[in-house]
């Protein structure tokens, strides 16, 4: 397979494609998203699952870590338990984005959170977006206009406004299966202005029957008077272009338009399309087990923690910075995945310079389809990026402070 070419954050993208580009990276499904920036182990994150939604704060609180000096916790939830469904009638997955109030009167950091899936057995993964004041009434819009509690976002949540690029995504963290509380060093915290709000997008999984939820998040909030280094996520997806199986190709899914369609079809037209738009950022399609894109950097930056996802296809990730020169270093190298374990690494600080190459590069593998239960009754199929559990992503994601 040949190397994709290098390319910067959106310079080769027209601004419609690095948002819909953006718009499926930002909800890569089970990250693990973006834990502590510390090595220090964190406790285990408290859900139940029973006929009903349930969260247990009080239960939670007991095993959080204890707060540093001028933090404090505020939790928030959604206000009425939602059910899922498959929003386009077809499929077996709901994204579903909530407003949150954590009632902020002043400037302040965010430096730690804990997430609290009501059902487990619903609740897919959870990724927390900051929402400005500019971008409230909007959201307040966006789920006033639907029935329920919410609105349907696959992809982002879907606000424009919110301002994002690849390479600062309006994350404030994540949670996935065997996800804990995240506490990030104590140098860094992610900013938010005063009035600001929250959006919780939820994937919902539908594989073992609808059933309704209550999800709340505990946020650990410093200051503005700490003086903390912003901490921003980048994010490094690339394409995925695993084809069928010989001997396992007659289904007609094996067909790659065939597939594209059908992701088309499970989660919109614009969001069905990342996998043609990926292209447009890494590189012409190379059908294959392994996938790459180079990025170049337009702007310097300190590398503080890195992660990888992929889903249960996935069999390796690595994130280089200059490969293939006497600069190369490697900040991340899982060799083998594990898709209940997708917590962001603590680095060494990397310092990366304007014009530096970073890589990802993930290597999925078919055969797991005949071991694991999701596939199960599942066609085979051309598998490409796409929001659903048996979909596929290739994603780097680092932890940066800038200069």
């Amino acid at each position: 397979m040949s190397r994709p070419p290098r390319t910067s954050a959106g310079a080769a993208l027209p601004a419609l494609v690095l948002a819909l580009v953006l718009a499926l990276v930002l909800a890569a499904c089970s990250t693990g998203g973006k834990p502590s920036t510390s090595a220090e182990p964190a406790a285990a994150s408290p859900s139940t699952d029973a006929a009903g939604p349930t969260h247990t704060p009080s239960h939670a609180a007991a095993k959080l870590k204890p707060l540093r000096a001028g933090e404090r916790r505020v939790e928030v939830a959604m206000p009425k338990p939602y059910t899922p469904s498959a929003p386009y009638g077809t499929g077996t997955d709901d994204y579903r984005c909530f407003v949150l109030d954590p009632h902020l009167t002043k400037d302040a950091y965010i430096t730690g959170l804990n997430i609290l899936p009501g059902t487990p057995s619903v609740v897919h993964h959870v990724i927390l977006f900051r929402l400005p004041p500019a971008s409230v009434a909007a959201a307040e819009a966006k789920d006033a206009a639907e029935p329920g509690e919410g609105w349907t976002c696959f992809g982002d949540t879907g606000l424009r406004s919110q301002g994002a690029s690849l390479d600062d995504a309006p994350w404030l963290g994540a949670w996935a299966p065997g996800g804990s509380e995240q506490v990030m060093a104590g140098d860094v915290g992610v900013p938010m202005q005063r009035g600001s709000k929250v959006v919780m997008q939820v994937h919902y999984n539908l594989l073992a029957g609808p059933r309704p939820d209550v999800t709340a998040a505990q946020l650990r909030l410093a200051p503005q008077s700490k003086h903390l280094a912003a901490l921003r996520t980048m994010l490094l997806p690339a394409p995925v272009e695993l084809p069928c199986r010989a001997g396992h190709d007659s289904s007609p899914l094996c067909d790659r338009a065939a597939a594209l369609a059908d992701v088309r079809k499970r989660f919109g037209s614009e969001v069905g399309m990342t996998a043609d738009y990926l292209h447009l950022l890494c590189g012409p399609v190379h059908a294959g087990n392994v996938q790459t894109c180079d990025r170049t950097l337009q702007a310097p930056a300190t590398i503080r923690a890195a992660a990888g996802h992929m889903h249960l296809l996935g069999r390796a990730v690595k994130v280089e910075v200059d490969p293939g020169t006497p600069k190369a270093r490697t900040v991340l190298d899982i060799k083998s995945w594990n898709f209940d374990n997708q917590g962001a690494r603590p680095v060494r600080p990397v310092r990366l310079h304007r014009g530096d190459t970073v890589r990802v590069t993930c290597r999925h593998d078919q055969s797991l389809r005949d071991l694991l239960p999701a596939f199960k009754g599942q066609p085979e199929r051309y598998v490409l990026w796409g929001e659903g559990t048996t979909d596929e992503m290739c994603l780097g994601i680092l932890l940066v402070t800038r200069p």
